[in-house]
């Protein structure tokens, strides 16, 4: 199924974000906990992309078994460094495995390049236009409430991202955020922009502290001084923070539903534990969750 047909319900939706393994050691284990969040039979499940195409065959084959399971997968796709006819071989073999859904991403630029004047994908818009020519997918895309850490302000960053829609872009997901009001003066600006497709909420919970030094590092992201007690409080204790990281998710997907946001996306970092909690915190308010 189509991500958008599944939008089209009009219902709230909730989606998990798995990650392949890097290599074929890890496959096992991967492959039994990204089985065991399918299981929970979330909307969709999302599947990412090593830099590089460095796990393709295992994101596939991960999108493929969380398919053949009866949840629809969402691959990733990156095209950063990459060529057309890599590319290309790429989509036919998703299609060959029955995914209908990519999410188009540029990726991160590789250490210590910043030319890319010679690529042949140098912006997402630039694939989403061709995974369109190479077959009849559903389409996303990424956007950043925080601003994505290459463009150089608010305005530029949602220019860049309405060339992305008018390529095709189906649906977008939101960077992970911690504070909603964030979001909230975002959607008010892309919708001002003229951007109408739907967009899904990134929200991470974070059970360790160490993690959030990298995501901090990675994304920018801010975090507000509660979540920033909250990893004082508790970051030599790891149940309870992972409790407590839980029930902050859990608070903040609750305020964005009741604020009109339809469709939530939880990145479980391989977690079937983090994935099974908040999906039961949402039992009686998203239908899907109640099992």
């Amino acid at each position: 199924m189509k991500i958008t047909e599944i939008f089209q319900k009009n219902q709230q939706t909730l989606s998990f974000e798995v990650f392949p393994p890097k290599n074929s050691d890890a496959f096992e284990k991967v492959e039994k906990a990204t089985g065991e969040i399918a299981k929970l039979q979330p909307d969709f499940m999302s599947v990412t992309y090593g830099a590089g195409g460095g796990t393709s065959k295992y994101t596939t084959a991960i999108a493929s078994n969380i398919d053949k399971s009866g949840v629809t997968a969402l691959a990733h796709l990156t095209c950063v460094s990459s060529t057309k006819e890599k590319i290309d071989t790429q989509i036919a073999t998703l299609r060959e495995n029955g995914i209908e859904n990519i999410l188009a991403l540029r990726g991160d630029l590789p250490q210590g390049v910043s030319d890319t004047s010679e690529w042949e994908f140098r912006h997402a818009n630039e694939l989403v236009e061709e995974i369109k020519k190479q077959g009849d997918f559903c389409v996303g895309g990424a956007c950043y409430p925080e601003v994505h850490p290459e463009s150089a302000n608010s305005r530029e960053d949602i220019l860049n991202l309405k060339r992305k829609v008018d390529a095709g872009c189906e649906f977008l997901t939101t960077q992970m955020f911690f504070d909603n009001n964030i979001f909230y003066n975002y959607m008010y600006k892309i919708r001002e922009a003229g951007i109408a497709v739907p967009i899904v909420a990134g929200i991470m919970p974070v059970t360790n502290a160490k993690q959030m030094e990298k995501i901090i590092q990675l994304s920018q992201a801010f975090i507000p001084r509660r979540y920033v007690s909250l990893l004082d409080r508790y970051s030599n204790r790891p149940e309870a923070l992972k409790q407590a990281a839980i029930a902050y998710a859990t608070d903040q997907i609750i305020d964005l539903l009741s604020n009109g946001i339809e469709h939530i996306h939880i990145y479980t970092m391989n977690k079937p534990d983090v994935a099974a909690k908040i999906q039961n915190n949402l039992s009686e308010i998203i239908p899907s969750c109640k099992k």
